[in-house]
Parts: C-alpha cells; sequence; structure tokens
C-alpha cells in the first residue's frame, strides 16, 4: 500500500483578495469556516494567513489567536501551521516571527531566502506589472537566529523554498544544528519572477537536493499548475499542499466556491492514483510533532 500523503490546505494568503475571488476568505469567522470544510474534506494541516478589518495582510497575534481558537472549539484537530511570510506585504520581521514564540504553533513558515526580485514583462501593456523586490532576510547570521528561536519554541518551520540556491541556506541551518529534523520543505513555485516553474523536471532536481529525510511539499501556484502537477509530487514521494492562497479556480473558467471544494478535488486525484489523505494524527507522526501540548501559551 502506498502511504498515505499529508495534504495541507492555505486557506488565504497575503497579497489577493475578494478582488480575485469573492469567496477567498479573509476575516477570521471566514477562515474558520472555511477551515472546517477543508480539515473535514481531508485536509491535515491547515495554512493561516491573517487580515485585518479592512482585508490587508497582518501579523496581529490576536487575529491569529481568534483563528486558531475559533478551530479548535469546533473540535478540529488539524495540525495549525501559522505564517511568517509578512514581507511580500511589507511587514517587519519583528512582527512576521513574533506569533511563533506568542503561540506557539506546531507549524510555521520559514521562507529561507535573502528575498526574490518578482514581477513579469507585459506585453500588451509594455510594461513590467507586479515588479518589486520582496526582502526576506538580510544575512545568515538573521537566518539562524530566526531558525533557532524556531527550535526554542518547539516549532516546526515549513521551510519555503523558491529557487535552488535556498537549499544552500537549508544545508547551512542543517549544519549549524538549527533545524530539527526531519525536515519539512515546501517548494514554492509558479510566482512569475525569480521563483521555479512548476515542471516535473525542475522538481526532481529540487528534490535531489534535498538532505536523506526530508519531507516535501509543493505549492503550485496558478491555475495551469495547481492540479496537474499533484501526479508528480506524490509520484516523486511528495505530500501536497493546495488552496486558495495558491489558487482561487476549481476548473477552466470556474472559480472555487470554497477551500473544501479545492481539498475535495485534491483528495478525488490521489484517491484515482492509490493513494488515500493522511489523518491529521498520521501528519503529526509523518513530521515528528508534538501535537497540540503547548498550543496557544
Amino acid at each position: 500500500m502506498n502511504d498515505p500523503v499529508v495534504v495541507t490546505c492555505a486557506l488565504t494568503g497575503a497579497q489577493q483578495g475578494k478582488e480575485a475571488n469573492p469567496n477567498l476568505p479573509e476575516q477570521p469567522d471566514e477562515v474558520i469556516a472555511q477551515g472546517l470544510e477543508a480539515w473535514r474534506a481531508g485536509a491535515a494541516i491547515l495554512h493561516l494567513h491573517a487580515r485585518d478589518a479592512e482585508g490587508r495582510a497582518t501579523a496581529d497575534v490576536g487575529v491569529f489567536r481568534r483563528m486558531v481558537e475559533g478551530l479548535r472549539e469546533a473540535g478540529c484537530d488539524a495540525v495549525i501551521n501559522l505564517t511568517t511570510g509578512g514581507a511580500v506585504a511589507g511587514l517587519p520581521l519583528e512582527e512576521r516571527i513574533r506569533a511563533v514564540p506568542e503561540l506557539r504553533p506546531e507549524i510555521a513558515s520559514f521562507s529561507v531566502g535573502g528575498g526574490a526580485l518578482l514581477g513579469r514583462f507585459d506585453g500588451r501593456a509594455g510594461e513590467w506589472v507586479r515588479d518589486r523586490f520582496v526582502p526576506l532576510f538580510s544575512s545568515h547570521a538573521e537566518l539562524e537566529q530566526v531558525a533557532r528561536t524556531f527550535l526554542e519554541h518547539g516549532v516546526r518551520p515549513e521551510l519555503e523554498v523558491y529557487h535552488a540556491g535556498m537549499l544552500n541556506n537549508l544545508r547551512a541551518l542543517l549544519d549549524r544544528g538549527a533545524l530539527a529534523e526531519p525536515l519539512f520543505v515546501n517548494f514554492v513555485t509558479g510566482i512569475p519572477g525569480e521563483i521555479t516553474e512548476p515542471s516535473v523536471k525542475n522538481l526532481v532536481f529540487l528534490v535531489d537536493g534535498l538532505p536523506p529525510g526530508a519531507v516535501w511539499q509543493v505549492s503550485s501556484i496558478g491555475a495551469r499548475n495547481h492540479f496537474r502537477m499533484l501526479g508528480a509530487i506524490v509520484a516523486l514521494g511528495g505530500q501536497v499542499r493546495v488552496g486558495m492562497e495558491d489558487n482561487v479556480w476549481i476548473a477552466p473558467g470556474e472559480l472555487a466556491s470554497s477551500n473544501g471544494q479545492i481539498v475535495e478535488k485534491a483528495v478525488r486525484i490521489l484517491r484515482e492514483l492509490g493513494f488515500e489523505p493522511a489523518t491529521p494524527a498520521e501528519a503529526r507522526a509523518r513530521l515528528g510533532l508534538r501535537g497540540l501540548e503547548g498550543e496557544g501559551s
């Protein structure tokens, strides 16, 4: 039998909002409702971003706490994965990582690189669009400092890797004893700019560069890649990430009605390929997580 596949649902992000899809959740009650639906559909991990009352990205610990408590009060035992990726929204580093020591989620995201030049040239308009540099970390010492903050508080980092060069940083942190194993790596692909394009060839190259024993998944950004990469990912031994942070479409020309609908489709594809979605307990065992003890303290 094939090992069960850990499905992460990234419910909402730091960039696009209801202008991209009116069903994208922004406020805590919306995120809680769609998180519960995604969990019931088979997501073992819920990846959460926070928005303020105007729908803008925030690192407000109170907003994160409200979402986590709402999920737990409804009986949801999914692994909670909080973002520290507010750099794309211009949030300072101290704010971005505050939820790690204050809420101690089982997982939080951690982008292991200096930054990324994003954007694409629109030939029709004759100009660059979304053209900007997103600074992540200014030095290896800063990367190590953040990695040790995760380690100190028993939080497993979801190591965000945008291109192969970031694997060098990951290995350096591992050599320094700043990362606990098993590593949990998320290959982010498909964003225009200095980000790996989603293809089987690129994925094989990235996976070959991982330290032994690492657990990995892929963010396939955009409607064109979101579902079609799933077969290659699980065939190579990876886990699955889907959700409206990465893609707001359920099919060509059809906007997703919810994150739950996206998870249902992903699980259907997995089962057609002979896999079952992992339960939260199985996900915790695979990633060596501590469980719910100490969460939110």
